[in-house]
């Protein structure tokens, strides 16, 4: 949580991806508190230093709700909220937003919402693209290094990727919230992204989500463009954020 540009009111909350942290944010910090009032990372239950109670039932709507409780411990209740989400943190992101759309109890206000998504999100996607290609190995490399951080035990995986069933079964509620959303819009995407093949993802991403501005960075730029291309990364979301 810190503290930044003067002068601005405007607040960032970031959520992090699978199976890493709010490290991942690191090389875009110091650019977002240029920009941004109060630029604010936590790391989700079960990852990074916070607790991993086991045996456990982690849940997408869980997470929202520690990012809503968040939200009210640090007196933001009534702020409207950037949210800068990656990976795991898309799908919370969608949750909160599902629940700011539908004036749920405790839901967050939302001023703009960015994502790096990932296939699960709509609906008949893996028929579309076919199999997803093995990763390349520089992107196992930043997730091994930071999975050996964040788990610490072999059962956390298991019971952490739950979240890709909870993806499935509440597919209509998530992608719903994005298609919907009268909220500003806008996709980071790394086109050698092996969870997201190009260019299929982007033209079925433009054909859901027609309203969405989308950001396309250098070809060799894969999964975590955060950490790969941070500059790139960091103007992308700066234009996105200046352009409403």
């Amino acid at each position: 949580d810190s503290s930044g540009a003067v002068g601005s009111s405007d607040v960032v909350i970031l959520l992090h991806g699978f199976p890493t942290s709010s490290y991942d944010w690191n090389k875009i910090w110091e650019g977002l508190t240029q920009r941004f009032h109060r630029v604010i990372a936590l790391d989700f239950l079960g990852f990074g230093f916070s607790d991993k109670p086991r045996p456990h039932q982690y849940s997408i709507f869980e997470q929202a709700r520690v990012v809503e409780g968040l939200v009210q411990h640090l007196g933001l209740g009534q702020h409207r909220l950037n949210l800068l989400a990656h990976d795991y943190g898309d799908t919370v992101a969608q949750e909160l937003l599902h629940r700011y759309e539908h004036n749920k109890t405790g839901s967050i206000l939302i001023n703009s919402l960015c994502l790096c998504l990932q296939t699960p999100f709509f609906p008949g996607l893996e028929q579309f693209l076919g199999p997803t290609p093995n990763p390349p190995r520089q992107n196992s490399g930043i997730c091994g290094q930071q999975c050996g951080i964040t788990t610490g035990i072999l059962s956390w995986t298991g019971s952490v990727l739950q979240y890709m069933n909870q993806r499935k079964k509440h597919r209509d509620r998530w992608v719903g919230a994005l298609v919907s959303t009268s909220v500003p819009l806008h996709l980071i995407y790394g086109p050698l992204d092996p969870v997201n093949p190009h260019p299929e993802f982007l033209q079925l991403y433009r054909k859901v989500l027609p309203t969405s501005t989308v950001s396309v960075l250098d070809d060799h730029i894969s999964h975590y463009p955060q950490l790969e291309d941070p500059m790139g990364f960091l103007n992308s979301y700066l234009n996105f954020i200046n352009s409403f």
